[in-house]
């Protein structure tokens, strides 16, 4: 499997994200069944890209589709969002540890040098622009692996828990936190040093979901 190097936010993405916002919010509650004309007409799009993004939202657990009945809020268990949570941080930190041994010397330059153009979206405080820009950082650690398994299940949980990794940065100060969490990590994969890409890499995981708990609480 050769996923590429940025996968495109489709719209469908992009809505998903605005749903499961509504509904971390407390906007969207427990029990309310998403109507798609509703949700086409407060979105202005079409039936097509709600259909898809409540799909994607459907295996995240946010919302549960049965047939004839809908899609509906559930309430998120924290033991769900712990289990996907561990094993995100688990895969995440074996790609980090393949990339420090295997990426080549020209993919360790880029990964540095994408790293350090972060930063300006960090001094303008753009969250979407970070989250996309984080998509990408992200996904040179699962290439640089070069295991097609292993980036594959990277990507599929990664899009599992999209829109909680995107409501961290809701969180004040996260950008910053999470760019300086970035640079341990390509530091110790630039250096080959696997075991550091390891550790730096499931803290940094850790810390996106104590960002997302510290912001369950507040809503």
């Amino acid at each position: 499997m050769k996923i590429s190097p940025l996968e495109p936010t489709t719209r469908a993405e992009r809505l998903a994200g605005e749903i499961a916002a509504s509904v971390l919010s407390g906007e969207f509650r427990p029990g309310l069944r998403l109507d798609e004309n509703m949700l086409a007409k407060r979105y202005a799009v079409s039936r097509t890209p709600v259909r898809e993004a409540l799909r994607q939202l459907a295996s995240t657990g946010l919302i549960d589709i049965r047939p004839r009945r809908g899609a509906t809020v559930v309430r998120t268990s924290s033991a769900q969002l712990e289990t996907m949570f561990g094993a995100m941080a688990e895969i995440e930190a074996t790609c980090a540890r393949l990339s420090a041994v295997s990426m080549t010397p020209l993919e360790r330059r880029r990964l540095a040098a994408f790293h350090e153009t972060m930063f300006k979206l960090v001094q303008k405080n753009d969250a979407e622009a970070f989250t996309s820009a984080n998509l990408e950082l992200h996904t040179q650690i699962y290439l640089g692996a070069h295991n097609d398994i292993i980036a594959d299940f990277a990507t599929g949980l990664r899009r599992r828990l999209a829109p909680f990794r995107r409501a961290q940065f809701r969180t004040e100060g996260r950008l910053s936190r999470s760019h300086e969490e970035h640079r341990q990590v390509v530091k110790a994969i630039v250096a080959g040093d696997a075991g550091a890409a390891h550790t730096a890499m499931f803290d940094h995981m850790s810390l996106v979901e104590e960002s997302f708990e510290r912001l369950a609480e507040t809503i």
